[in-house]
């Protein structure tokens, strides 16, 4: 079976993200897909390389990263809400003229085409936080 995954919540305020991660997990574990994970609202904090735990924490974008670079899974985040968060690529930053980018690299930033793609495509779209 195929699953797209969409997380709303924003890593250490809410629980959607770890709880997202772990249902990939055990979704990949089981021998199913993951077509794509997609980061709406607070979600696309998730992709933030500037947050930085305590070391009795775990690192929900690190655990994210490797997930998907073990198992060739797209991390997206959405442009609209990246952008009000101030979560920006390159390309991003350079666009409004900002100094620094902040998004992890195991992360895109694209639109919610994504999003409607992911729900096409996908057996089943899952979704985290509200």
């Amino acid at each position: 079976m195929k699953f797209a995954i969409v997380v709303y919540g924003a890593p250490y305020s809410h629980q959607a993200p770890l709880s997202a991660f772990y249902f990939a997990k055990a979704v990949l574990d089981q021998g199913h897909e993951i077509y794509r994970v997609f980061f709406y609202h607070d979600g696309v904090y998730t992709g933030n390389e500037a947050i930085a735990p305590p070391q009795d924490e775990p690192d929900i974008r690190q655990m994210w990263s490797s997930l998907a670079a073990a198992n060739q899974i797209e991390l997206i985040v959405c442009i609209a809400s990246a952008l009000r968060r101030g979560v920006l690529d390159r390309t991003e930053a350079d666009r409004y003229e900002k100094s620094n980018a902040n998004l992890d690299s195991s992360f895109t930033i694209s639109g919610l085409g994504q999003l409607i793609d992911a729900g096409l495509n996908a057996d089943r779209l899952v979704t985290f936080g509200a």
